[in-house]
This record gives structure tokens, sequence and C-alpha cells, in this order.
């Protein structure tokens, strides 16, 4: 009878925190990390410390990412309006009070300097889908009207700072939320065709509303001269055409197999303006080349196909909606650098994941596969 009553050891009490991660999701992540640390130590080779800080901000993201991970989904539920509130708050604050730097009033003095809107890239998801979980097998169009009101407050106060990169990123994984919780199809193709016919008016018309005293409703001067420049880089190529060119030609330059680790000479002769933060893409595809960007696709692919089958296979309407738009947000990320690094979308401030330098980024970064982590490993602890 003593042995029903013995007091477990302490490897038997610390081996859950340890057990139960899932493999596939860390092979992706290391993937990629070790792509950073190459593309940073040759990007960032004359940036003093970048290179030892990125290898830290990995780290802090992967102690970020355990802690994360110990979470239970529920008490992530449990933390939503709280941090949500909280975040909206701050964004508010920020708007009456907040430090400008550069035309932005982007960032708050509570003590430290922060940037509230980093904390809605992970508040709202959870937000949402806390929404959405309540109103489980009752949702009506009402329900969907509230969630796009959740999503609008912070997503304006975030443009009118104004930051269109962060509020593009807490825009889509609020949206993909919205998407994931069953929004009717018949909503979305009208957006969708409503968009293209907007882009193509923009292309044809270029010429005539790119003009300098042309007003763009609703943008701001540098926002609409920044969808000319993509329209046609070359009409200011050492101004605010240089980002785009550069990177162009960086990445032509690369050819298939690319110049070779250190022998990027757009890099290294220090054409491609942030070469270790938006623009490391570039730097990466100059050095080698296709089959380079074809591993590094590879690794984002990969992260991304496992995040929709943790999703899929989560026991939660609040699990799979938060996991679903969460690794959404990486492929968000992802497209959206590149694209605008190969000149087929305007530039905003998105970092690479895993490849551009910042200790923000990475921050989120570990949340956010410390969040997929704990719904993976709590669907394996509920199993067991």
């Amino acid at each position: 009878m003593s042995a029903i009553f013995e007091k477990p050891s302490l490897l038997q009490r610390v081996r859950p925190i340890f057990t139960g991660f899932d493999g596939p999701l860390i092979i992706a992540m290391l993937w990629l990390a070790a792509f950073g640390l190459v593309t940073m130590y040759s990007a960032g080779y004359d940036h003093g410390t970048r290179f030892v800080d990125h290898g830290r901000n990995m780290l802090l993201a992967l102690g970020i990412l355990f802690i994360v991970a110990q979470i239970s989904p529920q008490r992530l539920m449990a933390l939503a309006v709280p941090l949500y509130a909280v975040g909206v708050a701050l964004l508010v604050a920020t708007a009456v009070m907040g430090i400008t730097k550069k035309g932005a009033t982007r960032w708050l003095n509570v003590g430290v300097v922060i940037q509230p809107s980093e904390i809605l890239k992970i508040a709202m998801p959870l937000m949402l889908a806390w929404w959405f979980q309540r109103r489980e097998g009752q949702m009506r169009a009402p329900d969907f009207a509230v969630a796009l009101l959740l999503l609008a407050v912070p997503v304006g106060l975030i443009v009118k700072q104004p930051d269109l990169g962060t509020a593009i990123l807490v825009f889509s994984a609020g949206l993909y939320v919205i998407f994931f919780a069953g929004l009717s199809w018949r909503l979305i193709v009208p957006v969708l065709l409503v968009g293209a016919i907007a882009i193509s008016a923009i292309v044809v018309s270029s010429d005539r509303i790119c003009e300098p005293d042309v007003k763009w409703p609703l943008l701001r001067d540098y926002q609409k001269h920044r969808v000319c420049t993509l329209l046609d880089p070359t009409t200011d190529p050492l101004g605010k055409g240089f980002h785009i060119i550069q990177g162009m030609i960086a990445i032509g330059s690369g050819g298939i197999e690319g110049k070779g680790f250190m022998k990027g000479t757009q890099t290294h002769l220090e054409f491609i303006p942030e070469r270790t933060t938006d623009f490391i893409f570039a730097a990466f595809a100059e050095e080698f080349g296709l089959m380079g960007v074809a591993g590094l696709l590879i690794g984002f692919i990969f992260l991304i196909l496992r995040g929709l089958m943790i999703a899929a296979e989560a026991p939660t309407v609040f699990s799979r909606l938060l996991a679903g738009a969460i690794t959404l947000s990486f492929f968000t990320y992802a497209f959206v650098n590149m694209g605008m690094v190969s000149g087929i979308l305007p530039v905003v401030g998105i970092p690479l994941p895993f490849i551009s330098y910042g200790g923000t980024a990475m921050v989120t970064l570990g949340l956010g596969l410390g969040i997929l982590m704990s719904i993976a490993k709590n669907r394996r602890l509920v199993q067991t």
C-alpha cells in the first residue's frame, strides 16, 4: 500500500514539461533558423554584433516558445479578453500621448518604450477565436458583424499612427479567424472582385493618378508614393525607387546557384538598403540563388502545412481558429516580405520570419509558435 502513495521523483514531475512537443514543427523551425543564422552572418558582417544579437534573439524566442507551450489552450482562452482590452487601451494611449519618430506615433513610454501594436498581432486572433468559441453552434450574421467591429477598432488605430505594415498583419490575422469560422463566400467574392477592379484601375490610370498634385483618399502621401513607385520604380531610381530596383537586381543576379556565401556584390558593396532587416531576402537570393530560395520556401511551406494540420486536428473551435490564424500569419509575413523585395508588392515594414533582424519580431514569432506547440501538445496529452 505504501507504494501507492509514494511521492513521484523529480524526473517524473519534470518529464511532462519536456514531452508532447510537435517534432515536425520543431524541424521546420530549426530548418528556417539555420537559414536565418547563415544569412545574417553574411548580410550583417559589418553591422557590429548583429549576427550575435540575431542568435540571442532566436534563443529568446525559443525560451518564450517553451514557456508558452506549457500554457494550456484553456488558459490562453482566459487571457484573450484582458490581453485585447489592454492592447486597445495602449493603442488609445499611444494616440493621445505616444512618442513620435519620423512622423509616426507608434511608441509609448510606460517605464520602458514599447510598441503596443505588436501586442495585437497575438491578441487579435486570440480575441476573435474566443468570441467564436462562445458563439459555437449558434453563429449568425450579427456575430460576424461584431467580429469585424472587434477587428476594425485596433486596425483603425494602427493605421492612424501610421503603421501600414503592422496594420496589414493584425488585419490579416483577424480576417483568417473570421474566414475559418465560416464566413460565406458570397461575402468574400464581391470584396475580392472590387479589390481586383480597383487595382486594375490604378494600374491602367497610373500616369494620371500618380501626379504629385493628385490626392488619394484614406492614404497619406508617402503611402501613395510607395504604390506609384511599385508601378514604375524608374521614375525615381535614386530616391523612392532605389529599394525596389536594387532588390530586383540582387535577386536576378543570383541566378540558379547564387554567387556564393559572402560573395554577394550588391550586398557587400552596400547597394541593398536595409539588408539585414526588411530587404534581407534580396541578400539571401543573391548569394544562394534560385536553389537557395527553393530551400527557404520548402521550409516555410512545411511550417505552414504542419500548422494547418495542427489546426485541423485541434479539439475545440478556439484552438482550431487560433492555430489556423497564427499559421496563415506566418504565410502573410513571408509572402508580403518576399513580394515587396521582388517588386510585386509595395514596400512596407514587414520582416521575413527567422531571417530578418529584429528582437520584437522574433518575440512575436516565439509567441505564435509557442501557441501552436501548446495546441499540439495539449491534443497529444489528451489522447494519451
